[in-house]
């Protein structure tokens, strides 16, 4: 289960990731916003210690912490709010009032200044934006947002191509399909018609040309109704699975043997007759295929639990364990002739319409295989 969602699971996964980049980087841009902060205060006092009336004292750590100041942009002014001095700001626009006045709008809006006492007892205010990295980071986040709205597109276009092309992967094979489901009956009525031509007994072929041509009915119709919502209906899946198997041991190898076990009297399943019939032909006609003309086929049916199990296990060819998840992808096959629709169309038919399960239960090469189909009682 957590194999058919992983395309999803790491899509979720990396969104987690980038969520918590998005985090983790405002977080830190706070910190590094109040630790900015905390510097211009620390300035701030440098300042006011300068104003000090005793000239005596040793000014040297407070001309170091004003000096250390090389990267966050800052504007002093008076309590007229006229500019006395500034620092960190671009060495030739300063000349330029305007641009000084308008570096202190910018600032006035970005922070809330800091009070200081400097010389005669005078309020100056320092008002400071914040330093280039800061702005760098605080722009990070947005970035990445755009960064991930870019994957998410990305994503978004490769699973719609992935499924476009797995669409079209699928209704292409399908006019192939058609011709390889109606040519099972075709060719017993081809041979029918030779026996009768042959031989005089009508009575008991024309019963056998009935079936195919009922099954040559129930193909169309199943064709027809591909994109539409298959009705399900509570129907006895016992008759269903013995009809199946009898009409394919008729029309194969003598050297082939069918059972069919079973401790049930009735098994009532809601299900769509011709879609869950459609995945039994396919289970009985690829174990036949496995076993090239020679073998056993086992069907099983019984109840488990809350759901009904269905195991077909036959004597063929076997399947390598690698490919067990493979066989029931679109255009994967291991027969010399066929398109690889079966298997991928029962799954579907199974999983999407029945929320059942259909799997490979074991194989083993030169041995047999074993499929199994689950679905909800």
């Amino acid at each position: 289960m957590i194999k058919k969602y992983y395309k999803y699971i790491i899509v979720i996964v990396s969104f987690g990731i980038v969520s918590a980049i998005l985090w983790n980087t405002y977080d830190f841009s706070k910190k590094f916003k109040t630790n900015e902060r905390s510097k211009m205060e620390i300035l701030a006092k440098a300042y006011d210690r300068f104003g000090s009336d005793d000239l005596d004292q040793d000014f040297s750590l407070e001309a170091k912490i004003i000096e250390s100041n090389h990267n966050i942009p800052m504007i002093v002014t008076n309590e007229l709010d006229s500019i006395i001095m500034n620092r960190n700001l671009d060495s030739i626009k300063i000349l330029d009032k305007q641009y000084l006045y308008d570096q202190l709008r910018v600032m006035k809006k970005e922070n809330t200044p800091i009070v200081i006492n400097y010389l005669e007892n005078k309020k100056y205010h320092i008002y400071y934006r914040d330093s280039d990295l800061l702005t760098r980071l605080q722009y990070y986040p947005l970035l990445l947002v755009l960064i991930l709205l870019l994957f998410s597109g990305i994503i978004y276009l490769v699973f719609k191509s992935n499924k476009i092309a797995e669409q079209n992967k699928l209704w292409t094979g399908m006019a192939k399909e058609t011709a390889h489901q109606i040519g099972t009956p075709l060719s017993s009525l081809m041979g029918w018609v030779e026996l009768m031509r042959l031989d005089n007994s009508v009575p008991l072929i024309v019963p056998e040309i009935e079936k195919d041509v009922l099954r040559l009915s129930v193909i169309a119709d199943r064709f027809s109704k591909i994109g539409s919502i298959p009705e399900k209906e509570p129907l006895d899946v016992l008759p269903i699975l013995e009809k199946t198997l009898a009409y394919f041991k008729s029309r194969s190898s003598k050297n082939i043997s069918f059972a069919f076990e079973t401790q049930e009297s009735e098994v009532i399943v809601n299900i769509n007759e011709q879609l869950f019939t459609w995945v039994l032909e396919n289970l009985i006609k690829n174990a036949i295929d496995a076993m090239a003309g020679k073998g056993a086929l086992a069907i099983c049916l019984k109840r488990e639990s809350n759901k009904m199990v269905i195991t077909a296990q036959d004597t063929g060819k076997g399947i390598a364990k690698n490919q067990f998840k493979k066989i029931f992808t679109p255009g994967f096959t291991t027969k010399k002739r066929g398109w690889g629709l079966g298997l991928s169309l029962s799954k579907r038919i199974v999983e999407d319409y029945h929320a059942g399960r259909i799997f490979v239960k074991k194989s083993e090469t030169n041995v047999g295989t074993t499929f199994e189909v689950q679905i909800p009682l």
